[in-house]
């Protein structure tokens, strides 16, 4: 069976690093596991009343439909003021609600920071962790994944350069494992 895994990517910039880190991720998995970039460029600001009124936005629920099929996640982020960025936290917010038919729960994960600067991200990073724990999303500890001074890892065409091809190598092979010893039944 060809396990799902969902890559979220915090950035909706075309020529984000994010997404060229996200890409090369997705190339390093097994035959057997697909990556799946859910699109977060159209979804809608949460606001509970539409739920509470029975009026999702049609974004919100072809959002959940797709997160729910999927038997694991990649998240992918830059770091915006110490933070997540809005666009993926949100994505989080859509998809626990309504309460009690949250899509993240119990799904693994696995949480990479992207920054041009030195501090690869850290609170981004850490940030996400924090909400999804409260998710029960079981997120990947070690090796953690922050990559700093981004620039100095992407080739002029776009493509990562053979070490951080290597360490990415190292991050995936160890979550595959993870995934295995923690997906739902």
């Amino acid at each position: 069976m060809t396990k799902k895994i969902g890559f979220l990517v915090g950035s909706l910039r075309k020529e984000s690093f994010s997404k060229k880190v996200a890409t090369a991720i997705a190339g390093l998995f097994p035959s057997d596991f697909e990556p799946v970039f859910i699109s977060l460029d159209d979804l809608d600001m949460y606001n509970q009343d539409f739920d509470d009124e029975n009026r999702a936005p049609a974004s919100w629920t072809t959002f959940r439909e797709t997160v729910k099929d999927m038997t694991g996640f990649v998240f992918v982020t830059p770091e915006y003021n110490r933070s997540v960025p809005a666009v993926l936290k949100n994505a989080l917010d859509v998809g626990s609600r309504p309460y009690g038919q949250s899509v993240w729960d119990g799904k693994p994960g696995l949480v990479v920071s992207v920054s041009p600067g030195a501090l690869s991200g850290f609170g981004a990073n850490h940030h996400l962790r924090q909400s999804l724990v409260f998710l029960n999303v079981p997120t990947l500890q070690q090796p953690e994944a922050y990559l700093g001074n981004v620039m100095d890892m992407i080739n002029e065409d776009g493509t990562i350069v053979e070490g951080t091809m290597t360490f990415l190598k190292t991050i995936v092979d160890t979550y595959v494992a993870f995934y295995e010893a923690n997906k739902k039944a």
